[in-house]
């Protein structure tokens, strides 16, 4: 079965000759933006300085992807459904007797569990102290909101892409949806952040969580967009994104409020660094074009396992650096520490944790990380085909 790398056509629906983005579409990747820089943040924050207030700067920022998205998606879908001379009536879709296209729902939604989810994060807080566990029910609410967003806005970003009638405005859409699939990718690893720590990555574990998620988002995001080598720009970005809070936020200093305290903290802790996916978003780009004519099975079957190999093969040894003293300079940050980490723990210590108890669990769990991969790949790729006929 042949793929072609061609444009959609456009249908037949009012559309702009003009290259100018829409407005709900700058609205909601904006919003994206400003929980990208939120959270990242207030991880930082938390583990720098601790958790003193709800009204931060980072949260301010965090709840800001709420209001935006919820305000600009909820006025789309009531200037769609009660404006008859509405562009976008003929190109949405209908719920509860409303209309919109189908992006605005979904990113309307992330803005209303984002917004609920705020007061339930004070209150858990309040409650139960510092809280440093990324999965407590207040923040799994916040982070399905947060991701609806972003996957409201590439639904958004794609319907005006498919139907567009400029070459130009469908190049500038192009290319917010590279970025906003970047964020993706980071958000859906970041949900496992605890799970893929620089101490972990000699299990097996770790590469099936990524072999679970990676592969899922950059197949439907290169199968998508009509550029070919859309996978690696993903993963690049990403991989920039990463690098710029790792040098950027030790430039701040801080300090801890609360206790007890294992290490001195002077400046912002940074993020780990980032995943090297790129490599392996590159290998699975090549394998891509040299199968365009190969089924979705045939080329899952092979460009899985390339991806999860590739990575495999560089981020194992890149790990062993990550936990030596020859990382801990301003480059890769490794020598910045939480100031909640015990000073005995294996984090602090920087030796590995094996999560499987023996080398045939190892070797289970790994075959089970690339038969991931392909089911992750074909799983990817009919997302991908779903989202190139998208047009409401």
């Amino acid at each position: 079965m042949a793929h072609a790398t061609s444009l959609p056509q456009p249908i037949a629906v009012p559309v702009t000759d003009n290259a100018a983005v829409p407005w709900y579409v700058w609205c909601c990747v904006l919003a994206t933006t400003s929980a990208t820089i939120g959270g990242v943040w207030d991880i930082s924050w938390h583990e720098s300085i601790g958790r003193d207030s709800f009204w931060t700067p980072a949260h301010m920022f965090i709840y800001l992807c709420g209001v935006l998205a919820g305000t600009g998606c909820g006025f789309l879908i009531l200037s769609t459904t009660y404006l008859p001379a509405s562009a976008l009536r003929p190109a949405s879709v209908r719920l509860w007797g409303f209309r919109a296209p189908l992006g605005a729902f979904i990113a309307a939604w992330g803005g209303l569990a984002m917004i609920v989810s705020a007061p339930f994060d004070n209150w858990w807080h309040n409650a139960y102290g510092l809280d440093v566990k990324v999965l407590s029910p207040p923040h799994t609410v916040l982070i399905l909101g947060i991701l609806s967003i972003r996957l409201g806005t590439l639904i958004l970003i794609l319907g005006a892409m498919n139907r567009a009638s400029s070459p130009v405005l469908r190049s500038r859409l192009n290319m917010l949806f590279l970025y906003i699939s970047a964020l993706l990718l980071g958000g859906a690893m970041g949900a496992f952040m605890e799970q893929t720590l620089r101490i972990l990555m000699h299990t097996a574990r770790f590469y099936l969580i990524v072999a679970l998620v990676a592969p899922l988002i950059l197949a439907a995001t290169s199968r998508a967009s009509f550029s070919r080598w859309a996978a690696t720009a993903a993963a690049g970005i990403l991989m920039l994104i990463g690098c710029l809070w790792t040098w950027i936020l030790p430039l701040f200093p801080a300090a801890p409020k609360l206790g007890p305290v294992y290490h001195q903290v002077t400046s912002l802790v940074p993020p780990e660094f980032p995943l090297l996916l790129l490599p392996a978003a590159f290998a699975y780009d090549v394998v891509r074009a040299r199968g365009a004519r190969w089924s979705d099975g045939r080329l899952a079957l092979l460009a899985g396992p390339v991806f999860l190999a590739v990575f495999l093969a560089v981020q194992w040894p890149f790990a062993g650096f990550l936990v030596s003293a020859a990382s801990r300079n301003w480059i890769f940050a490794t020598q910045y520490m939480a100031y909640f980490i015990p000073s005995d723990s294996a984090y602090a210590r920087n030796v590995f944790v094996f999560a499987e108890p023996t080398s045939g669990a190892f070797a289970l769990t790994l075959a089970g990380a690339f038969g991931a991969s392909i089911v992750s790949t074909r799983a990817g790729l009919s997302w991908g085909n779903w989202m190139r006929r998208i047009r409401r």
